[in-house]
């Protein structure tokens, strides 16, 4: 499986023709462009918008400038196979997804009750997709066709790749491809996979048959190899549980002894010294042609400690320059993963923004109100993949941890095109960025180090000595931007990495200076030691660095602009008390937080895993490993919400009972020093929530008080969707 990948833009099409104004929707569209059939009919959860940022836009002009024929069946109703029928039988495949988000997630709260709307819907209408819409949309599939090949993708396939917990069920469950049944499942920014496929698929290839793609993932039978010199090792002993080790200099000599006998003269036979290049040559071809086992689903959904091995065993294989291939048992068969797909190059980047999009929801749609395409419209996706690697966040594991940023002339292409084809324009730009605001064109010093680097994260517990923090590319493209003839106002919607910022004063300045509208998210997400570091986040004193910095140049350039911070409640990890000292320093620095949520557990995320095991899997495990407080009962979640809101009426209540069964009745009364009011004449009793000790245990005494600011610790949002990194 090479990890040299041909351009996408460098395959001979089967057949050329003009882009459609939109891909079409049903037969009539069909006939109109002269089609008896589609090649490839994508279904999806969304409303189609043919926008880049909607992934089944991108994904079909993508296939399209292929040569190939596109359909899109979006949000069909799934009681029956008949609407799965609309464009006919595909002649190649059906491309299934969820949508932009996973279908869970998109359907239901923190709390699991269901969602009233759907951003991605006209009108914002809910209910317009199934659960588990993979799944049910892939079945409806082949009961429309039987016989008919499937391939999901997008980010609900992609977090479900393996064997997940799924919150809203509270139980393990098996990879989607067993559940849908498909022939093949796209992990991660597909693009690159899905062209070889595509085109293979085109040439008479069985999708089935497909197994040496990577970003793929496929059912065999138990015990399937490649081929005979492949080699197989168990996760444990690539991972053995047990204490933490540094991790050893894969290149170096294996003993000075090997060393001085390769060097003596008189030995009888030499041994020639491999290079460094030719060891770390040796190295990748055996990685290429190794596959690790990690435990099986029957293991993994009743054993905590082997759940959270096997997900620290998929975070660290996720570098493409040094993952290995995974299998995972299910039943009688195996889901076999390859490895993450090779990341797209700048050229491939801007050739996947430059297809020739509509930049407008489909005509059927009218004048609906669509609000994720209302959120976007105006803005730019300059780059894509975080190498925050939050523990709470999906996007390191759908996008991948190296950054795939766009050239200057493409992203100022996008500009002058929004200006000049979009009729309601007034010259105000929402956002210039992705995942991450100011990540576009940070790397790796040496690509050497990061093809071999096995970490997390590359700004956590620091930022990581081999990452250029330079920010002078993006300064240089706020600056070319905003020079466009008609474009007033260019302003940072994506959510700042405010530790990273901290390292370019020129680049906060210009920033504060030209590109916040009067208020900047961003997302230190607590202050104490004890959740960050679940969170593996930077501690509070880089954001009040930041907020410093942020007041000093707003003061410069006589603007009175404020930060909107956002807060996570009930993180693994999190005590009652760590929500009392970050309500009391909210209450300090006078932040009142309008927009908050609970921990909401999403497919294959590492705090997911704490969640479900009780286990910290950002360290080696073993059945004494680390254990995680975990905050599940209804009524402490809702008063750790109820802290990050202590300035609400409503949670007051709440708030007296929760601080006098904690021992802090000292901060109920009405100077400024206290949090809470007494108790209002009149006002509603609520019954008081359990305060933690151990899981499911009233304590036998009350707790000792904790000091204001006791426990401290040291010191982003993609449109549509909350966001932090």
């Amino acid at each position: 499986m090479s990890a040299v990948a041909t351009p996408i833009y460098d395959y001979a099409p089967p057949r050329r023709a003009k882009p459609a104004p939109f891909l079409p929707t049903t037969r009539a569209e069909m006939a109109a462009l002269g089609w008896d059939e589609c090649d490839i009919v994508l279904v999806t959860g969304d409303c189609y918008i043919d926008h880049p940022s909607f992934g089944m836009a991108l994904v079909g002009r993508l296939l399209e400038a292929q040569g190939l024929r596109v359909g899109i069946l979006s949000q069909p109703e799934w009681d029956s196979a008949e609407p799965f029928k609309a464009l006919g039988r595909p002649r190649l495949f059906f491309g299934v997804t969820a949508g932009n988000m996973d279908s869970m997630i998109n359907r239901y709260t923190a709390d699991r009750k269901p969602r009233s709307d759907d951003a991605y819907t006209p009108e914002g209408a809910g209910g317009r997709r199934p659960d588990r819409a993979v799944t049910i949309y892939s079945q409806r599939c082949r009961e429309a066709y039987p016989g008919v090949q499937i391939m999901v993708g997008g980010i609900e396939g992609s977090l479900r790749r393996i064997a997940q917990y799924d919150y809203w069920s509270d139980k393990v469950r098996q990879s989607a491809i067993v559940y849908a049944k498909a022939d093949i499942l796209l992990f991660g920014n597909a693009e690159r996979a899905l062209v070889e496929v595509a085109h293979r698929a085109a040439a008479g290839e069985k999708l089935r048959e497909i197994r040496d793609v990577r970003g793929t993932a496929f059912m065999t039978p138990h015990g399937w190899m490649p081929a005979r010199d492949w080699a197989v090792l168990d996760s444990s002993t690539v991972d053995t549980p047990g204490r933490v080790e540094p991790h050893p200099d894969p290149y170096a000599m294996e003993s000075e002894k090997q060393e001085a006998a390769c060097s003596d003269p008189a030995a009888p036979q030499p041994i020639r010294i491999q290079s460094k290049a030719e060891r770390i040559a040796a190295r990748q071809a055996e990685r290429q042609r190794t596959v690790v086992r990690i435990p099986a689903y029957e293991a993994v959904a009743y054993d905590p400690v082997l759940y959270a091995h096997a997900s620290r065993t998929l975070h660290l294989e996720s570098n493409p320059g040094n993952a290995r291939a995974m299998v995972q048992q299910h039943g009688e068969r195996d889901v076999w993963l390859n490895p993450p797909p090779i990341p797209l190059t700048t050229p491939e980047m801007d050739y996947v923004y430059g297809l020739p999009y509509a930049r407008n929801p489909h005509p059927s749609y009218g004048k609906a109100h669509i609000p994720a395409w209302e959120m976007i419209r105006f803005s730019i996706n300059i780059m894509r993949g975080c190498f925050g690697g939050c523990t709470f966040c999906s996007i390191t594991e759908h996008e991948g941890r190296i950054i795939q940023s766009r050239s200057e002339q493409s992203i100022l292409k996008e500009i002058e095109d929004i200006r000049d084809k979009t009729a309601d324009f007034k010259g105000h730009i929402s956002d210039l960025g992705g995942p991450t605001a100011n990540m576009y064109r940070l790397a790796c010093k040496d690509p050497k180090i990061e093809q071999s680097c096995r970490r997390l994260s590359c700004v956590y517990p620091g930022i990581c000595e081999n990452l250029n923090t330079d920010h002078s590319h993006l300064i240089q493209l706020y600056r070319k931007a905003r020079a466009i003839p008609g474009v007033k106002k260019i302003t940072i919607g994506s959510g700042l990495r405010y530790d990273l910022a901290v390292e370019s004063p020129e680049y906060i300045k210009e920033l504060v200076t030209h590109h916040v509208s009067g208020y900047l998210k961003i997302a230190p997400e607590h202050t104490e030691e004890g959740p960050l570091s679940k969170m593996m986040k930077p501690g509070i004193g880089s954001f009040e660095r930041f907020k410093e910095m942020f007041e000093y140049y707003s003061k410069q350039a006589g603007k009175q602009q404020y930060l909107i911070p956002y807060f996570i409640a009930a993180h693994p990890g999190t005590r009652d008390e760590d929500m009392l000292n970050l309500a009391l320093w909210l209450k300090k620095n006078n932040f009142k937080p309008d927009q908050v949520q609970a921990f909401t557990p999403t497919p294959m995320a590492l705090a997911t895993t704490m969640w479900h095991t009780g286990r910290n899997p950002l360290k080696k495990l073993a059945r004494t490993s680390e254990k995680v407080r975990i905050v599940k009962d209804a009524k402490q979640r809702k008063l750790h919400k109820a802290f990050l809101r202590y300035h609400d009426p409503d949670n007051w209540p709440t708030l007296r009972e929760g601080l006098i069964a904690m021992g802090r009745a000292d901060l109920i009364g009405n100077s400024p020093n206290h949090l809470v009011p007494p108790q209002q004449p009149g006002e509603k009793r609520v019954a008081g929530p359990r305060p933690d000790s151990r899981p499911g245990q009233r304590p036998s005494q009350p707790r000792q008080p904790q000091r204001p600011g006791q426990g401290k610790g040291k010191g982003k949002q993609a449109p549509g969707k909350r966001r932090m990194g």
